[in-house]
């Protein structure tokens, strides 16, 4: 079930308002409570609803293999083609996007311009052949194509490194009197520069060895190797590893020596100086000492030739190790002409890279993970090259696809069971959206299994993959066979065939142990004849059971005998039967219900609600078929005598269904069920019984629209009362759970919050499942208005319900977050800011952190989105509280919004910014930018604002035309007011006295200018005044910030203060003639400039509060002005 719970987990998102399903079932006299209210017990016996959920999945189980006709098949050759498998592109691997795919591309070159080592003899050693192979892999244009390639030859290098495990040795020679040799090895690597500097001596090589550490795994490169000593053989096994960097693939050589040894106390000091020593020649010479102390501490004397204890060498070019590794038996070489040598030594060589300049690299990409996506781009390449239909191909792949492979895999440091469960985790997925050959498959098994000893070291992301892969083939290869004569008809040897190796491959997959633990086989009987004879009158029971036998006998009958009868003896088998065996079914159903009816009971209503539901399949199959009409059946309308058991069914269901949850909460420790999920059991538990709520209701698909209508409107209100309640017994868990004391984060609350979450994802789609058919008025893809409503409803309870826990998730936080917050406040100008802010973040981090690991990605979201809004509201809190300090102080703040802004962010890893920089934040950032302003900057951003800001009315306060311009010789503005449109009506009589205030701001800009006015036009609302006004003004004064002209129209009266009308703002900046001087004509015949007049709103008078906080004579003049043009602005009309 839990593939059905993934595919069910998709968000419901409805927006239309509609009454919220908790304040519904409280409000409404009779009806049962959402709230801690128990579920009657009359419907069912009371019990926790776990036997009752059991049957009802026996039932849905039985209807699974019921959908669709079996596939119709022409069986007159027994080697005919075996049916074609369902296959479906969604369960393949994950496209990729545009971007990954372009990353794939760069690894895939710089694995074919990177190569080291010697092509085998089937491999394609041209690399133009491969690059032009992969071109057509990625279907890229020779410009994109030569692009990539010179992108990729500029990248750095990768950092080789050579893997040597030293297996075994024979046939050596017997140094010691006993006729057998001690013998170990020492290995390391010959530099290039010394296989340069002595390419022509006759002399021992020189190395940079430093000796390894068995238990620490391989030590950095140029270094000394040693393996164990084996006493007493010419046959000694070792099976040691080691790991060498090379610099020069090239010209860097392995040399390997083989020595007798005869004192463990020399040997292993003279290597552990060897870290003491430094370059190459004081190397080359402590190496031959360890060889001389050896020997001078054995049984020989000092005076002994020392040569006879050597017992072979290697010397081994780097470049000539093949490419996909090799596992071979090197015959020993002698030290000199003097050395007498003889026995082979068997070494594993792989030439890898440690560190490569790839995209796919720097994000972290394993080389795993890397092989994955390349391998199944070029199997999707390779098999589109086969026939369309072929189900027999065998994974062959090309030789340039092959070698890619090949060189990437060595590359990487694949091993051969890492490889084996490469290529059966893609060619698995691959099989199930283009059938492959099951032989191919299962000789991918067998060969993974071979490797199988080294199943221990396959990494736990590796291991999950490779389980994931077992159980969706065996949930694909379980389709098939739910359809046993559907897809392998017994007459057809071909299909048989293919049933065969299915069987082996599903049988192989249970000697994985992550394949057995993970996705076990399980064997269930739908039913057993004593469990069938139990439920309900004997009668019933039987025709139960009859109906069951009748529809799988119709299944067989259509799928083999049908088309062998009509194609043969031209004979309609199939409709003979049914019509015999449907007629005999309705005979007994209607003779049976009508008995029953006045009977009716809870036993008697589960009996015919699985009777009704095997009737309604027949029914189906028969209308499925082409040309067949179910009108003239004898079921017939047969569902009218069921509506009361059906009925009764349903309340059985809602009642059942929370007994269910109540038990599924009491024995809820409100912990994660396991590493993988952050939801408890009870929310599991949750989950599945609304979808098989939903099967359920897609199952019974009951015909007639109206009763529908009322079925399912019924359903989907219990299935909102359930969802409803489960989250209030959850709530009301936690609630009485004792609190850790000083805990800032509360696990069992994370562990609700995100069941509360699983429980909206999972309720919302079983609603959404809960359609019913509404005849031609219906539309496709629309639900229906009863479904919309509780849909909505149950959202609005659910969202309401995370965000009261997510409140009472942060609300343990406010008070550390108020003493942060304080120090920052408190912290003295003299230390940095970072310092200030410090403690803040380290406390944020610490808890989310923990809300990280315990939070789903939707609620960590939640709790980001409350936790900002309250460091918001406490740093705005602090601003209140702290009045008439220093510049520094507003500084220190603000660095701390920005600094927190970053790191809710998270680099797009948290909020985005849009959502970070709204709402209280703009607020919080405005007050803390006009603190830090000068008094005149604050004037400047009055002014600024009010050219920014717009009537949210454009006709409600009319408009102003003038025209402007600069003129430049005069060094004087020339301001025309033309007319005025729609004014607001201020007098008595419907009309106004309107006049126009002009004057130029800010006034430290414009110190010597004083305001001018139009003449008072009486009785209008579309003044016309065409009034010109100078004034003597310098340009470089025009363009300064926030410098504008303000017009403000006012009602003249006569008998009492004017009244205002409103105004508008144009800067200066975009006035002509300002910028730069106008060439040829007066400004005058320009196009005049219509504006909107309006009032002064909030955002304009945020810079206002700054200065009247301010106590320079300056801000208090400007305020003071303000104030007393204020004294005419009445409230809106």
């Amino acid at each position: 079930m839990s593939t059905l719970l993934e595919i069910k987990s998709s968000v419901l998102r409805q927006v239309q308002v509609c009454p919220s399903f908790r304040r519904r079932t409280e409000g409404e006299p009779g009806s049962s409570s959402a709230e801690a209210q128990e579920p009657t017990t009359g419907a069912w016996k009371p019990g926790d609803g776990v036997e009752f959920f059991a049957q009802m999945r026996l039932i849905l189980k039985k209807g699974e293999g019921r959908q669709g006709l079996p596939g119709p098949e022409v069986l007159l050759r027994s080697s005919s083609p075996a049916p074609a498998e369902p296959v479906d592109p969604s369960r393949g691997l994950r496209a990729l996007t545009q971007e990954e795919v372009e990353l794939l591309y760069e690894e895939a070159l710089y694995t074919v311009l990177y190569r080291a080592g010697t092509m085998g003899p089937d491999q394609v050693d041209d690399q133009e052949v491969l690059l032009s192979y992969l071109q057509q892999v990625f279907g890229t244009s020779p410009e994109e194509h030569a692009e990539a390639v010179e992108r990729v030859r500029k990248a750095k290098a990768p950092t080789y490194a050579l893997k040597v495990s030293v297996m075994r040795a024979k046939n050596l020679l017997a140094k010691d009197p006993n006729g057998f040799s001690d013998p170990y090895c020492m290995l390391g690597i010959l530099p290039a520069s010394d296989t340069l500097r002595e390419a022509g001596a006759h002399k021992e090589q020189r190395f940079s060895f430093r000796k390894g550490s068995k238990r620490g795994g391989p030590l950095p490169a140029k270094c000394i190797q040693v393996t164990e000593v084996k006493s007493s053989t010419l046959n000694p096994v070792w099976k040691e590893h080691f790991l060498f960097e090379i610099e020069d693939v090239n010209l860097d050589q392995l040399h390997l020596d083989i020595w007798d040894h005869d004192d463990d106390v020399s040997l292993v000091e003279a290597c552990r100086k060897l870290n003491e020593v430094i370059g190459l020649k004081g190397m080359s010479r402590y190496f031959k000492q360890i060889v001389k102390s050896a020997r001078a501490n054995g049984t020989a004397g000092p005076t002994d030739d020392h040569t006879d204890d050597f017992l072979g060498c290697l010397n081994i070019p780097v470049r000539e190790v093949p490419v996909a590794g090799e596992d071979r038996w090197f015959k020993l070489e002698p030290r000199s002409s003097a050395s007498r040598v003889q026995g082979d030594c068997q070494l594993v060589l792989k030439l890898i890279t440690t560190q490569r300049d790839t995209s796919m690299s720097q994000r972290g990409r394993s080389g795993f993970q890397s092989y994955l996506l390349l391998l199944s781009r070029l199997l999707q390449f390779e098999h589109r090259t086969e026939e369309p239909n072929s189900s027999s191909w065998r994974g062959e792949l090309s030789g340039p696809a092959a070698t890619v492979l090949c060189l990437h895999g060595a590359q990487s440091n694949l091993s051969a069971l890492q490889l084996a469960v490469l290529h059966w985790q893609v060619s698995s997925r691959h099989h199930q959206t283009r059938t492959l050959d099951y032989g191919y498959l299962l000789g991918l098994l067998e060969d993974m299994q071979a490797h199988w000893e080294e199943a221990a070291s396959l990494p736990q992301e590796q291991e999950e993959g490779l389980a994931d892969s077992f159980s969706a083939f065996s949930e694909f290869g379980l389709q098939l066979l739910r359809q046993l004569r559907s897809y392998f008809p017994a007459t057809n040897s071909t299909a048989v065939y293919r049933l065969e190796l299915l069987l082996k491959c599903l049988g192989k997959l249970q000697l994985f142990r992550p394949a057995f633990e993970i996705c076990p086989f399980e064997t269930e009987l739908n039913m057993d004849i004593a469990a069938a004879l139990k439920p309900g009158p004997q009668r019933l029971a039987g025709l139960v059971k009859l109906a069951d036998t009748v529809y799988e006998d119709l299944q067989s009958c259509y799928g083999i005998y049908a088309s062998l009868f009509h194609s043969i003896i031209r004979v309609d088998v199939f409709t003979l039967t049914f019509r015999q065996l449907e007629r005999l079914v309705a005979e007994e159903a209607w003779v049976l219900t009508e008995e029953l009816g006045p009977k009716m009971s809870l036993e008697v209503a589960s009996g015919l609600f699985e009777l009704y539901l095997t009737l309604a399949d027949i029914q189906r199959f028969w209308s499925s078929i082409p040309g067949r009409d179910s009108r003239s059946l004898a079921l017939a309308g047969i569902h009218a005598p069921f509506l009361p058991a059906v009925k009764l069914w349903l309340q059985v269901l809602r009642d059942q269904a929370k007994w269910r949850l109540q038990g599924a909460v009491d024995v809820d420790t409100l912990e994660p069920m396991d590493a993988s999920s952050k939801h408890s059991s009870s929310a599991a538990t949750a989950s599945l019984c609304f979808s098989h709520i939903q099967e359920l209701w897609a199952h019974l698909a009951w015909p007639d629209p109206a009763q529908a209508q009322a079925l399912g409107t019924q359903l989907s209100q219990d299935l909102c009362e359930a969802a409803v309640f489960y989250s209030e017994l959850l709530r009301k868990k936690v609630d009485m759970q004792p609190g850790a004391a000083g805990e800032a984060v509360s696990e069992p609350l994370c562990t609700v919050l995100n069941d509360v979450e699983l429980l909206r994802k999972t309720a919302g789609q079983a609603l959404r499942g809960l359609v019913w058919p509404e005849g031609a008025a219906g539309s496709d893809g629309v639900l229906p208005r009863p479904l919309l409503s509780c849909t909505q409803a149950l959202e609005e309870d659910l969202q309401r319900e995370a965000r009261t826990v997510t409140a009472h998730l942060t609300s343990k936080m406010v008070s550390d977050i108020r003493k942060y917050v304080q120090h920052v406040s408190l912290s003295p100008d003299s230390i940095q800011n970072d310092e200030a802010v410090a403690p803040l973040l380290k406390y944020l981090d610490e808890k989310l952190a923990l809300l990280n690991a315990s939070l789903v990605k939707e609620n960590l979201s939640r709790v980001l989105e409350a936790l900002w809004e309250l460091l918001l509201q406490a740093i705005l809190q602090a601003l209140g509280a702290n009045r008439d300090v220093s510049a520094d102080f507003y500084g220190r703040f603000h660095f701390t919004l920005e600094a927190l802004v970053n790191f809710f962010h998270a680099e797009g890893q948290g909020l985005p910014l849009e959502s970070l920089r709204d709402g209280s934040y703009k607020r919080l950032e405005e007050e803390l930018r006009l603190h830090q302003c000068s008094t005149r900057e604050c004037i400047e951003q009055y002014y600024l604002d009010k050219l920014k800001q717009r009537s949210l009315e454009h006709n409600r306060f009319g408009r102003l035309s003038v025209r402007c311009h600069y003129e430049a010789a005069e060094q004087r503005l020339a301001v025309e007011v033309l007319h005025a449109a729609d004014l607001l009506p201020l007098d008595a009589n419907g009309l106004s006295d309107p006049f126009v205030i002009v004057e130029l701001g800010p006034p430290h800009l414009f110190p010597l200018v004083r305001s001018q006015r139009t003449q008072v036009k009486s009785r209008t609302l579309h003044p016309v005044y065409d009034e010109l006004f100078h004034f003597s003004v310098p340009a470089e004064a025009c363009r300064r910030r926030g410098a504008c002209v303000l017009f403000t129209v006012m009602d003249h009266d006569w008998l009492s203060t004017n009244d205002f009308a409103g105004e508008a703002a144009l800067g200066l900046g975009s006035v002509g003639g300002v910028a730069r001087p106008l060439v040829g004509g007066s400004a005058r015949a320009g196009q005049p400039v219509t504006l909107h007049l309006r009032r002064p709103r909030a955002q304009v008078r945020s810079a206002l509060r700054m200065l009247e906080g301010r106590t320079n004579k300056e801000a208090q003049e400007f305020v003071k002005r303000l104030k007393e043009l204020e004294k005419y602005m009445e409230a809106d009309p």
